[in-house]
């Protein structure tokens, strides 16, 4: 009865160590590998916030070009750069 319980454990375990083992490795291989790619949903939510970020970027220099031209002591926070107005929202990344 020992004989044939130590021949199954052996067996379990080499089940375990030459098909468990590499089976769970490359599961999570594939699974790591498909998590670092974009979905196409993920695309579409990455070019909604940029949209949003270049609105509020141009309200907020709106607000500033009035705030200045009531107030002439007034000083935006940070220069406005020169390529900021050529800026293309029809342009895809």
């Amino acid at each position: 009865m020992e004989d044939v319980l130590g021949i199954l454990v052996g067996a379990l375990a080499l089940i375990i160590l030459f098909l468990g083992l590499p089976w769970l490795i490359l599961h999570y291989i594939t699974r790591w590998k498909q998590a670092k790619t974009l979905t196409g949903e993920d695309e579409k939510l990455l070019d909604e916030l940029h949209y949003t970020a270049r609105r509020l970027e141009e309200r907020l220099q709106t607000i500033e070009r009035i705030i200045a031209a009531d107030n002439p002591d007034f000083r935006p926070a940070q220069p406005l750069r020169e390529d900021e107005g050529r800026y293309d929202y029809s342009r895809r990344n």
